[in-house]
């Protein structure tokens, strides 16, 4: 008896796994086609095909669920990378990072979250999160080179964390045909130089 129920345990809980996938795989999508103001919970439940109370047991409100969405996605795409060079850490983590935000649908669910958080607090608030959580994986990658002493202790790792995103932004508003595996590589050149020349 003990080990149907240890087997029924292990089922159900690969079923919440791939409900919450497919919720969050919902809401990024529901995000990119319609924007904010135009994802409900009942939307994404209905995309997603789970019931409303599914998506009320993990997360309070729609804005928390498009806010793991985003994380989701992004911490799928892009893990904490360790060649043992820096150069080597920032070309996977940019890569990884301009792959993720070229795909379409990434892309505009990124420009569609901007658009919408302008005028929705919770929104602003959710994206102001999620961003530095990117700014803070990409901060240390950085900072494993300085214990490791590749760049000085005076290196402005903050400076080029926001240099690195900075470029990405623009890309993604304006140049997303720039994301490529070429620009991501020259960037993490020009970053390493900047580090280690201080």
């Amino acid at each position: 008896m003990a080990e149907n129920a240890s087997t029924r345990a292990h089922t159900g809980s690969r079923r919440n796994e791939a409900a919450r996938a497919a919720i969050l795989t919902a809401a990024a999508e529901l995000l990119a086609e319609h924007g904010s103001s135009g994802v409900t919970v009942d939307r994404i439940a209905a995309h997603a095909g789970v019931g409303r109370q599914t998506i009320y047991r993990w997360w309070p409100s729609k804005d928390a669920v498009l806010l793991d969405a985003l994380v989701h996605s992004a911490e799928q795409a892009v893990a904490i990378p360790d060649t043992g060079t820096l150069r080597g850490n920032l070309e996977v983590f940019l890569g990884e990072t301009f792959a993720a935000a070229r795909t379409e649908r990434n892309r505009r669910a990124l420009i569609a979250a901007v658009i919408a958080a302008q005028d929705d607090a919770n929104l602003e608030q959710a994206l102001r999160e999620f961003l530095a959580r990117r700014r803070t994986a990409l901060a240390e990658v950085i900072e494993q080179s300085r214990s490791r002493a590749e760049i000085p202790g005076t290196a402005p790792a903050e400076l080029v964390v926001e240099q690195a995103f900075g470029v990405l932004w623009y890309r993604i508003l304006f140049q997303p045909n720039a994301l490529h595996a070429e620009g991501a590589a020259e960037l993490a050149r020009a970053l390493t130089t900047q580090l280690s020349a201080v």
